[in-house]
């Protein structure tokens, strides 16, 4: 028996990346499991792959930056099972490319409307039955982003930062009134997913010739923790109850800022002159 077995997890953003290694983690562990993904394609493979493994998911096409879908689903999912233990607020999408003059207010608009407000969605329609449930536990995906900031991210950049704050508020207020919720916020760095490409232009589009050769790099000299390792190291985090999980580059780079607050953000412009030219 592990942390997992019988609970009821719920996973946003199943259908790929970190979400969908997740969710087959889960599956793996005994968990009983409710998925979404506002991507249709990719949540049915997803479910495809589990009802392989025995597993009997819920699965709802979900866009959880629509408060409404995401309160029903969350109805839902109590109604199907009668508790919900964990949920995992994974969903999230890049933004990047242009500079903060050059970016338009809608792409700060959408980035933070999935990325900010779907974890705030899925909190606040969920907690109620992680209390009920007497063994709840909320986890956020916030990114190495969401301690250090970057040239030309800052709509992703933003919309993590935000995650970290919003979760370790709900950390402190669950301790506060000694509610039965763990909180975990999970920063990944140097992942395998297509979320770095996906920050340039839509999935399956060519990439512009001046994002190419940054894309390619993050990718070749960076990227290098499989979406698999993870979810290995989240649900460990998870399983522990502990606060805070960094995954691969995500903890030397913690180190950094915290050693360097002032000087962080010059290291950065100056690393990524070396790695691609100019920003």
């Amino acid at each position: 028996m592990t942390g997992f077995a019988g609970k009821v997890a719920v996973v946003t953003g199943a259908g790929s990346g970190i979400g969908r290694a997740l969710v087959l983690a889960l599956a793996e562990r005994g968990a009983r499991l409710a998925i979404a993904d506002w991507a249709e394609d990719g949540l049915r493979e997803t479910e495809a792959l589990l009802r392989a493994r025995g597993a009997d998911p819920l699965v709802a096409r979900v866009d959880v930056a629509d408060r409404a879908a995401l309160s029903a689903f969350a109805a839902r999912v109590a109604g199907h099972f009668g508790v919900v233990h964990q949920v995992y607020n994974n969903a999230g999408i890049a933004g990047g490319g242009p500079t903060i003059a050059e970016t338009e207010y809608e792409a700060f608009e959408q980035v933070l409307a999935v990325n900010l407000w779907g974890v705030i969605h899925g909190t606040k329609a969920f907690l109620p039955h992680l209390i009920a449930s007497g063994d709840g536990h909320v986890v956020n995906i916030s990114s190495l982003n969401g301690f250090m900031a970057q040239p030309r991210l800052a709509p992703y950049v933003t919309s993590k930062f935000a995650v970290r704050g919003f979760t370790e508020a709900l950390r402190t207020e669950m301790l506060a009134a000694r509610l039965p919720v763990a909180v975990t916020v999970v920063h990944p760095g140097g992942v395998r997913t297509g979320i770095t490409r996906s920050a340039y232009g839509p999935q399956g589009a060519p990439i512009a010739a001046e994002h190419l050769a940054r894309v390619q790099g993050y990718e070749r000299r960076l990227f290098r923790t499989s979406a698999e390792d993870a979810a290995r190291i989240i649900l460990n985090g998870v399983e522990r109850r502990k606060g805070r999980v960094l995954i691969a580059q995500a903890r030397a780079v913690d180190r950094l800022v915290r050693l360097l607050p002032e000087s962080y953000p010059r290291l950065v412009v100056s690393w990524g002159r070396r790695m691609f030219g100019e920003w």
